[in-house]
């Protein structure tokens, strides 16, 4: 579906971002793979490109990136303009980390961690993606958003307000960058099963085994996201299929945020 594309993945060291990673290699796209820790970056790339015939042109490489610098965002998207040989079709901004605890005994360096990343990250990676897709005639920015995006809990105060700016920041590049020719959506999972649930989990319950049991039987389907579910999302909505749906946040989340949970 995607032979000849080109692929960027922020935070694709590991978790979604490198089984979204994958799928787009699979479907035949040419991937870059981002992350601040660039050698996590590099070992996904190194699976997705290895073996393969000798006549083929590389598949993945991985670049180390910061979101929350302009430069690195910017020397990501010119890296990758440099081994599509073309411009990019595909950034799937999906870098973040997370948050929970106590509002008023949280430390202000981890909140503001928090804002630079998540929202100031994505400010960047729209910024220096947005001068590739212009260029493209299939371009797609997806941004990975979160049920906390949509919906709230307790405990969970900058890490919701975070996500709930990339609902309007959609919204706004959606009408802005339309009628260059670029969607702009953005996929918000709901409890994924990854090592960055039991992390988040982590900072707030004393049994994340028990935690993660009760997320499960609160969901109305009866089973966490799985990162497969998010690649799944990622390759429909760049794909022609998605060809009408731009502005949008969908979300992915087994009907949690139907209130259940």
């Amino acid at each position: 579906m995607f032979e000849g594309w080109g692929v960027v993945i922020t935070g694709a060291g590991s978790g979604m971002g490198a089984e979204a990673a994958r799928r787009f290699a699979r479907e035949g796209a040419r991937v870059v793979v981002s992350d601040i820790d660039g050698a996590a970056a590099n070992a996904v790339a190194l699976e997705i490109a290895a073996p393969g015939p000798r006549d083929e042109p590389v598949r993945a490489i991985g670049v180390a990136c910061d979101v929350a610098s302009a430069q690195d965002c910017a020397r990501l998207v010119a890296s990758a303009e440099s081994f599509f040989g073309a411009p990019v079709d595909v950034f799937l901004a999906n870098a973040g980390v997370s948050f929970a605890g106590d509002f008023l005994t949280a430390d202000p360096e981890a909140l503001k961690r928090i804002v630079d990343v998540n929202v100031t990250g994505s400010v960047f990676s729209a910024q220096a993606a947005l001068r590739s897709l212009v260029k493209s005639r299939r371009a797609s920015l997806i941004f990975t958003s979160s049920i906390s995006g949509v919906t709230a809990r307790a405990k969970r105060s900058v890490y919701n307000a975070s996500k709930h700016a990339l609902a309007g920041l959609v919204k706004s590049l959606a009408l802005e960058f339309g009628p260059a020719g670029v969607r702009v959506n953005a996929i918000a999972p709901g409890s994924t099963d990854t090592p960055f649930l039991r992390t988040h989990l982590a900072k707030v319950e004393d049994d994340v085994d028990a935690a993660v049991a009760r997320i499960v039987s609160a969901m109305p389907t009866g089973r966490l996201v799985s990162p497969e579910d998010f690649a799944d999302a990622a390759v429909f909505l760049a794909s022609p299929a998605a060809k009408s749906i731009t502005g949008h946040t969908l979300l992915l989340d087994g009907g949690a945020a139907s209130g259940r949970m």
